[in-house]
């Protein structure tokens, strides 16, 4: 989607519990007409998770459609993360605004962690909005849409709520419904001093355990194959509840929920990684071997900065024994660089540190100075052509490591989730290709691949983060 390039100042966090009530909008709303919904949803597989639990709310009274010239209502589900994140939901905000006049649209309503951060600013500089909800007001979407219908008025609520996480209904928005993500807790207590996420979803909370046996079992009697385990950090599960982590008592059970051929596991902190954990990953062939780590650094006295609980050498301990443990593991992470102060020594040990670990997958980012953390008032911030170059040399090595590391796999085969065609084949991922993040499986075929299935692929070509292959017909499978 076309993106307008136009801003709006967003200065400081302003968070009330009230409704403000102005303009009208002119449009003709009539009760109980069959109107059509879009939403866009942006930034992460956590806010993803919010998006279809609204529309498995609303997806019983109103028509779902992808055009938003067609919608009556339009959500966005906004990301606040980082200075990137707020300007694309301001401006995808914008653009569907743009349909208030251009399409159909007599509701435009902005949702997620930009509007909790900063719901009441945006009421008084976009007027285009009508309804505005933080990150705890899905429960009452119903109500809002409703009330708004009939009053015609302006609605703001980005109350503040510690309640448990319980997903409810859900529409899901993955392709051809063979993945689904899986939230099993909201919030984080790691307060690293880059991060907004405590602030604005709260300290964390595990989901009960029961809710999320009965929501896999749901899925997997639906036909998902893949579930996606998710959370700001999921090693975190079970310490709120039961004084200690459980994630992996969580895993066992889910093991042996029929149906489900793949378990993936994301955001798993390295300092809450644990050996029962391992042990259970390494037990299951349905655990995939996959490890979503962010890392951020691995300089001690950035990491120290940084509010990390952890050190390069508990890093390295970490990552000995998973593949001590797992000869196949993949370990994906994310770096942070041009964090404030950090120096040239300490941006050249952390380039040598990635060319000597050779892990498999790496997303590098520029640190983003976020207001309302403690990195905000840190000295020695680092102009952002520094960072661009940093993230570049990063980048650049790792690229190399990539793909010596995928020409290895020629030869080899995997077992492939198909998920669609292009002009040269079909497309899948493998259980080191988390979606929309790791790369694909480029698949030859001369028979139709049915998405949602599972076929054997044996490499053939490779390039820095995709593979290419043909059915291997002589797996079996």
């Amino acid at each position: 989607m076309k993106i307008i390039q136009r801003k709006r100042g967003i200065s400081h966090p302003m968070i009330r519990t009230d409704f403000s009530i102005s303009q009208k909008n002119e449009k003709e709303f009539t009760p109980g007409q069959g109107y059509k919904l879009a939403l866009v949803s942006l930034g992460c597989d956590k806010n993803r998770v919010d998006s279809e639990i609204m529309l498995g709310s609303l997806g019983q009274k109103y028509q779902m459609t992808e055009e938003p010239m067609e919608a009556d209502i339009i959500i966005v589900n906004t990301c606040g993360f980082i200075d990137a994140a707020k300007e694309e939901s301001i401006n995808t905000i914008l653009e569907m605004a743009r349909f208030k006049t251009e399409g159909s649209c007599k509701l435009l309503m902005a949702t997620g962690c930009l509007t909790q951060r900063y719901g009441e600013e945006l009421l008084g500089e976009m007027p285009e909005l009508d309804v505005i909800l933080g990150v705890n007001s899905y429960g009452k979407l119903d109500e809002y849409v409703e009330r708004f219908i009939v009053d015609r008025q302006r609605i703001i609520d980005t109350a503040w709520s510690d309640v448990g996480v319980n997903d409810g209904r859900r529409l899901l928005t993955t392709n051809f419904g063979s993945t689904a993500y899986v939230r099993i807790g909201e919030g984080c207590d790691n307060n690293c001093t880059y991060c907004i996420i405590p602030k604005i979803r709260g300290s964390y909370r595990s989901r009960s355990r029961e809710d999320i046996l009965r929501e896999v079992e749901t899925l997997a009697k639906a036909g998902v194959r893949e579930i996606i385990v998710i959370a700001q950090d999921i090693t975190m599960y079970g310490r709120d509840t039961e004084g200690r982590q459980t994630l992996h008592e969580l895993l066992q059970a889910m093991d042996r929920v029929e149906g489900i051929h793949w378990i993936r596991l994301m955001y798993m902190y390295p300092e809450g990684i644990y050996e029962e954990l391992l042990q259970t990953i390494a037990g299951s062939p349905r655990i995939l071997n996959y490890f979503d780590m962010p890392i951020q650094q691995i300089s001690d006295t950035v990491l120290r900065r940084m509010g990390r609980r952890t050190s390069r050498a508990a890093i390295e301990g970490i990552i000995g024994r998973i593949r001590e443990l797992m000869s196949d593991a993949v370990i994906r992470t994310s770096l942070i660089t041009g964090f404030p102060g950090e120096t040239e020594e300490e941006f050249e040990e952390m380039k040598a540190w990635l060319a000597q670990m050779q892990l498999e997958k790496v997303g590098v980012f520029p640190y983003s100075k976020e207001e309302g953390t403690p990195a905000w008032h840190m000295k020695g911030q680092l102009k952002d052509s520094v960072k661009k170059k940093r993230r570049g040399e990063l980048m650049l090595v790792q690229q190399q490591v990539s793909l010596a590391k995928n020409q290895a796999k020629i030869g080899r085969t995997y077992e492939v989730l198909v998920e669609g065609r292009n002009e040269d084949g079909f497309t899948g991922r493998c259980f080191e290709m988390a979606p929309e993040i790791d790369g694909e499986v480029l698949i030859r075929s001369d028979k139709e691949l049915i998405a949602g299935t599972f076929v054997n692929v044996r490499i053939t070509d490779a390039l820095e983060y995709d593979l290419i292959g043909e059915i291997d017909h002589e797996s079996g499978k």
